[in-house]
């Protein structure tokens, strides 16, 4: 994980439609580029979350890893929507909602993304301009 430093990883169901648009957005929001990403169906993703073995990781959840912190689900949000740009940032005030209060919502929506905005038959390819900010893709 020596080539990450300084950078945050968000980890992503890599078919699920909504998850494909949520990193769209997290990319036209983050003007720094401080975020990589990997789908969670790809290699990159399963050497890096090993390191983090202890907790039990699935498809049905976003991951954020930052500082060898890890954060999951609503917490991972939270965490991200910190570093975006503009008024974003002011999402985090949620974090003062009980986590099992936010979870409960987030596993919720997790349950049926692929019936309310579909599913993909293969991960996403990103484009050649964003690509360097896809561990799967980036050298």
């Amino acid at each position: 994980m020596n080539n990450f430093n300084n950078k945050l990883i968000i980890f992503f169901d890599g078919v699920c439609n909504l998850c494909n648009s949520s990193v769209n957005f997290i990319i036209k929001h983050d003007n720094k580029e401080q975020f990589l990403f990997a789908s969670l169906q790809s290699d990159a993703a399963k050497e890096i979350l090993l390191q983090f073995s202890t907790k039990k990781l699935t498809l049905d959840s976003i991951i954020l890893v930052d500082n060898g912190n890890i954060y999951e689900k609503s917490s991972a949000i939270l965490q991200i929507s910190k570093h975006l740009n503009g008024g974003y940032k002011l999402l985090y005030c949620f974090v003062i909602v009980p986590k099992f209060i936010r979870d409960w919502v987030y596993n919720y929506i997790a349950k049926n993304r692929y019936k309310w905005f579909g599913k993909k038959e293969n991960c996403m390819v990103p484009t050649p301009e964003i690509k360097d900010r896809f561990i799967e893709y980036s050298n």
